[in-house]
């Protein structure tokens, strides 16, 4: 948890009104081509709008497209699932403020105005008044009230609508509409992130076009899929499996983005994905692995630029059995086993293999990036004979095959991994290797990552390689690592649950002390190593290939895309497909 300082009572804060695990796979998609958008570009007439003032005409302009190995989800505020959904979503809505580039999460420090200009505190802090923009507007231009802050919130707290972001807004007690313009958040009681609790996770959804729908039905309704937002792009075209196309907002409160448009291509796999982008068909690809790197030595088109994330990989066992949930796992429930089995694997020659030497180890469920990691922690070692002794000990006896059995049960279970993934894929082939080698019989199981997600959520699966974007605060790991996580609606995976790392999450969350946030986290860390829920893979290397001609700016490590409005072509640089303006694309 970053360090920052928290409100005083009775504190009006900033009032400038400025500026500031994986998308799912789809079927095999037709190649998306541009030759025809090229052909078109003469006779498409550019419909730029009012430019905001400070922004020269030649400032904007130009279209990104972006190779995806997968498919988008949703658009649905509070139902994200995926790296994918998240970009899209973020892209579309605003929150009330947005947190600063230092993802500093204690108090308003460092968060900037969006849809609320200002808030003021209650001296006794239990409370925050948000004064929203009355400029704001949704896509469709009906103004941004009160009313959808609140309804934004009811939304999330809904178990019917079943919201990942549920555990995060339990010290969230209600929102009150004082006037259109002014949402009251009031809160259970004075925590050093409730501003961030309820700024962070809630994108705000507007009530008029989704409220009329139950909430239990909003996942499938026709309405989800409109993505009318407040943000600086909006949504012209959603064809599953052929693109996604969001253009410039020219009316938008905080002004229009420099680029036209952007537009997402889905592809079938990795493969697929990358094979566009150094086609030249797609103008970024967020995922580049080691081999497409080297390619671009030398490329005068494109580039390969390294930046910050929130992800960690694990080997994660499910703790529950998949047949019936209320009851252990019948080989992963017992701790020797998960130990055992994670002595087995050299997590280091593993990661040289996979990213040579791009790579990052992990230490723990946390990535090395955050404010409460600890590279320092004891793990358990790389032991192949200690692996064996365990299981010994444990009952597993190796059978006339080399595969252990234990009370008529084989060392036998699946291995989950995604289609969409190339380098889950190669850690599974090693996995599977590793683990042969101490008695375990795996069976790789890829599945496109719709299914992946499904059996994820549902805990119907034995052990699968996961990978967590988590939160910039120590409160994301509640919802991973704690109890209150294994609802269905939560990401707590594994259903690992150990009252001891529940309060010592709930005290690091709870004290003002940026020390002991600390020490309370690197004692739940510490636990949850030893009781060994999943092995500790890798930090994944976050590498995008990026069209030389697209200029960026700062990247934060939540979200790559954060400042993605400030992003341009210089119009000495433009290509074919970014002159054709804001007319969508044929």
């Amino acid at each position: 948890m970053a360090a920052g300082v928290l409100p005083e009572p009775v504190v009006t804060s900033n009032s400038c009104p400025g500026p500031i695990m994986t998308p799912l796979t789809s079927p095999t998609r037709a190649r998306f081509r541009w030759a025809s958008l090229a052909l078109g570009v003469f006779a498409l007439a550019s419909c730029t709008g009012s430019e905001p003032a400070g922004r020269a005409t030649g400032e904007v302009g130009g279209t990104m497209v972006v190779a995806m190995p997968g498919e988008v989800g949703t658009l649905l505020p509070g139902l994200v699932t995926s790296i994918g959904d998240r970009e899209l979503t973020d892209l579309l809505y605003d929150r009330l403020a947005e947190i600063g580039d230092d993802l500093n999460t204690l108090g308003d420090k460092g968060f900037t105005p969006r849809l609320a200009e200002r808030w003021d505190w209650a001296a006794d802090s239990l409370s925050i008044a948000f004064h929203l923009n009355p400029k704001a507007r949704w896509h469709d231009g009906q103004p941004v009230r009160a009313s959808d802050v609140r309804y934004s919130l009811q939304l999330v707290k809904d178990p019917a609508f079943g919201s990942p972001a549920a555990v995060y807004v339990t010290n969230i007690d209600s929102i009150a509409v004082r006037d259109s313009l002014t949402a009251v958040a009031w809160f259970h009681k004075h925590t050093p992130e409730e501003f961030y609790d309820l700024v962070y996770p809630i994108p705000i959804a507007p009530q008029h076009i989704l409220g009329n729908a139950p909430a239990a039905q909003l996942k499938t309704a026709d309405v989800a899929r409109r993505g009318i937002g407040s943000g600086q792009f909006r949504l012209v075209r959603w064809e599953p499996g052929q693109r996604l196309e969001i253009v410039a907002d020219t009316a938008n409160y905080r002004g229009r983005p420099k680029l036209d448009r952007i537009v997402y291509v889905p592809s079938p796999d990795f493969n697929a994905a990358v094979t566009r982008f150094m086609a030249g068909d797609a103008d970024l690809f967020d995922q580049l692995r080691p081999e497409n790197i080297a390619k671009l030595a030398g490329d005068t088109v494109r580039h390969a630029v390294r930046y910050p994330n929130l992800q960690y990989a694990t080997l994660a066992f499910n703790l529950v059995d998949p047949k019936q949930a209320t009851q252990p796992h019948p080989i992963f429930g017992e701790r020797a086993v998960r130990r055992a089995l994670t002595m087995a694997l050299d997590r280091s020659a593993m990661l040289k293999n996979v990213f040579d030497t791009l790579g990052l180890p992990l230490h723990g469920p946390f990535p090395s990036s955050i404010a409460v990691a600890d590279t320092t922690l004891p793990q358990i070692p790389y032991d192949t004979m200690a692996a064996r002794a365990l299981l010994d000990s444990a009952g597993w006896v190796a059978g006339p095959d080399g595969i252990r059995v234990k009370n008529g049960r084989r060392l036998a279970f699946a291995l989950m991994s995604p289609s969409s993934s190339a380098s889950r894929h190669q850690y599974a082939v090693l996995l599977q290797a590793a683990l042969r080698k101490v008695g375990a019989d795996v069976r790789l199981e890829e599945t496109d990552f719709a299914t992946f997600v499904a059996k994820q959520n549902s805990h119907t699966f034995d052990m699968e390689i996961s990978l967590f974007a988590t939160d910039p605060s120590v409160s994301g790991f509640k919802q991973t690592w704690s109890t209150a996580g294994i609802s269905k609606d939560g990401s707590n995976f594994t259903a690992y649950s150990n009252p001891a790392v529940d309060a010592l999450l709930d005290s690091a969350t709870a004290t003002f002390d940026p020390a002991r946030t600390r020490a309370y986290a690197r004692r739940a860390f510490e636990t949850i190593i030893e009781d060994a829920p999943a092995v500790w893979l890798y930090q994944p290397p976050t590498v995008m290939g990026i069209a030389k001609r697209i200029h960026t700016g700062p990247m934060r490590a939540d979200e790559y895309w954060a400042h993605m409005a400030d992003w341009s072509i210089p119009a000495d640089q433009r290509i074919a497909r970014d002159k054709i303006g804001l007319q969508p694309l044929p």
